[in-house]
């Protein structure tokens, strides 16, 4: 078994959505255990220093759009630009993931591929409880107690514990990959994950 892998990204994020099967793929061969940690990006991005989109840059914002559409040709993947939903609340469909991959940890990458599949392709509100619940029953998760424990305090304090975690560790973005400490931000370090998944190297510190 390989080095493990603490996933940190939200529903709300195309790039979490751009990377998700390619970085499953590169897990699976190298038999990397997955921790699946959705953080509150909302939350994250003042603690550390980042902005929201509406409050960016124009210039930043264009340029956001270019890579969106770079990265939808490069991964070959379906991609609508401006989903008609979006943004939505997502804090309960993430604290709906970490419930499941509590649950079904067989089954989260599945849920997750469709999930985000629902917002960035089929352009659906993962803030509406039926979506949800449609998406799990089509993922092999009928399971009503799901959505009841996603709105416990249990999975409210996972939820928090997610966050203070990535700030602790250095985690600013959707999607980081974490492996040993050491933080990979965004899904075009994917090749960067697999060599470092791959290799024996201690991980790099930032006060090497």
């Amino acid at each position: 078994m390989s080095r493990p892998v603490d996933y940190y990204f939200s529903l709300i994020s195309p790039w979490a959505y751009l990377g998700h099967a390619e970085f499953l793929r590169i897990a699976k061969q190298a038999d990397a255990p997955v921790t699946y940690k959705p953080v509150a990006l909302g939350k994250l991005f003042p603690e550390s220093g980042g902005l929201p989109l509406g409050q960016r840059h124009p210039l930043r914002r264009a340029y956001r759009m270019i890579e969106l559409q770079r990265w939808r040709e490069k991964r070959n993947l379906p991609l609508v630009l401006q989903p008609k939903f979006w943004p939505f609340d997502v804090e309960f469909a993430d604290r709906l993931t970490i419930a499941a991959a509590e649950k079904y940890p067989d089954l989260i990458g599945d849920f997750l591929a469709l999930a985000f599949r629902a917002v960035w392709v089929e352009e659906q509100n993962l803030a509406v409880e039926g979506v949800l619940r449609e998406i799990l029953k089509s993922s092999g998760i009928e399971d009503e107690d799901l959505l009841a424990d996603a709105r416990k305090p249990p999975t409210a304090d996972i939820y928090a514990q997610n966050l203070s975690d990535a700030l602790r560790l250095g985690v600013f973005g959707s999607p980081c990959y974490v492996i040993d400490g050491e933080v990979f931000w965004g899904q075009d370090r994917l090749e960067m994950v697999s060599e470092m998944l791959a290799s024996e190297r201690a991980p790099f510190r930032a006060d090497a």
